[in-house]
């Protein structure tokens, strides 16, 4: 479609390639990724044991202001184990929001707890507070157990055990009030910072915010280390318990093999650790590329109300169209690392067109995730109506975002 034309030669401009693919978010290595890599193999250290793992979760957590980081081979994994951390078992469920990649609800899954997915904000995309609590105020019950209180569903009988929302896109959610809320009725919180290495709420850095968080290292993250991810801990005990179960569960011994409990081979190598180092020496950098991209960005589509909300956004009136197409910016008192850059749509049938015409051009765009309840293996899972959640799903578009050097 013709119309989309202008915002395809905006990005090619962006990108200054004004022929050829544009991926969504290509990773960039710019530094010392090959000089670590080769001390790495020089050093025959190339698995779970090595300088670079140790240096790698040292510096992250004093990137993050995080007490203790704890590196892991996905943040998949990463995300897992720090449920079964907080205590999340069978027959129990966790909060969640359904505007989230699938990993999210699988690593739920894998402990054999069930989600219940709440709606999210529209301007950060996600977990909304307000649902948090409306929901809690009409479906739970404090009980006593074992002298500790606990919280249970009312219609299920099982217990919440956890509350995992997500920083979507690198867009800080409310973390702040999500935790306050989860306080009053007794569930940790595992915050799901997996895309938002570099984003801050109020000045403190995502993934912090609550018992634990997590971080995810993909190819298509900010900072990647080909595969990996990083729990992230205020309490030091808890740090060496997850160390020790990301090792087997190994009793340190010179000689003898002796595991004290079931462990988990989730260990991160030393080669993809040496990776992010090299990359964690450019995060500035990355995050300020991104930001002048993301800048650009809102620059281009201009200024004008979203249609279906009452937020003020950036958008641009599609010529020879009566839809408009909106940015989303970081949300109030956040800083993004603008991960993914996104825009909002009319409805599903421009989101469509647009996507169609900007792939067939070269330009890789995509939409949001499909829904989590919309997917079979999660259908049955409860929510609170999702009316924003819904109306997202429809209209997002992720924009090429790469660092550009």
């Amino acid at each position: 479609m013709e119309k989309y034309k202008e915002i395809i030669d905006f990005i090619r401009k962006l990108y200054n390639q004004p022929d050829g693919f544009i991926p969504l978010h290509a990773p960039v290595f710019n530094g010392n990724e090959k000089k670590y890599l080769l001390d790495c193999i020089d050093s025959t250290f190339v698995s779970s044991v090595g300088k670079y793992v140790d240096l790698f979760e040292e510096k992250i957590a004093e990137y993050t202001g995080a007490k203790k980081a704890v590196a892991c081979v996905n943040g998949t994994n990463a995300l897992y184990l720090a449920l079964k951390l907080v205590g999340v078992e069978a027959n129990t469920e966790v909060i969640t929001q359904p505007l989230t990649f699938i990993a999210t609800a699988n690593a739920i899954a894998y402990t054999g707890a069930q989600p219940i997915f709440l709606d999210v904000d529209k301007d950060t995309l996600g977990l909304s507070p307000q649902a948090l609590k409306n929901w809690l105020k009409n479906n739970v019950k404090i009980e006593t157990l074992n002298s500790k209180p606990i919280t249970i569903n009312k219609l299920t009988k099982k217990p919440i055990s956890a509350c995992v929302p997500m920083h979507t896109f690198g867009h800080p959610c409310r973390i702040d009030e999500i935790l306050e809320i989860c306080t009053q009725y007794n569930i940790p919180v595992v915050e799901d910072a997996a895309e938002s290495l570099g984003s801050f709420y109020k000045k403190q850095h995502t993934g912090t915010f609550g018992e634990i968080g997590i971080l995810s290292f993909n190819g298509n993250k900010i900072l990647t280390t080909g595969g990996g991810g990083m729990l992230l801990f205020k309490d030091e005990e808890l740090a060496k318990k997850a160390k020790h179960l990301t090792t087997q569960a190994k009793i340190p011994h010179p000689w003898e093999f002796a595991h004290d409990e079931i462990g988990y081979n989730y260990r991160m190598p030393n080669i993809n650790a040496a990776l992010g180092l090299a990359q964690l020496e450019q995060l500035p950098a990355f995050l300020k590329s991104k930001r002048q991209t993301a800048q650009a960005y809102k620059d281009f589509f201009g200024c004008h109300p979203d249609p279906d909300s009452s937020l003020k956004l950036s958008g641009r009136d599609v010529e020879g169209s009566t839809s408009t197409l909106t940015f989303i910016p970081e949300p109030q008192n956040s800083q993004s690392n603008y991960w993914l850059n996104c825009i909002l749509l009319q409805n599903r049938t421009e989101r469509d067109a647009f996507l169609k015409y900007s792939n067939e051009n070269g330009i890789m765009t995509r939409p949001a995730w499909t829904l989590m309840n919309k997917m079979d293996l999660f259908k049955n899972c409860p929510t609170d109506g999702l009316e924003n959640a819904l109306s997202l799903a429809k209209r997002i578009v992720n924009l090429p975002s790469s660092v550009k050097i």
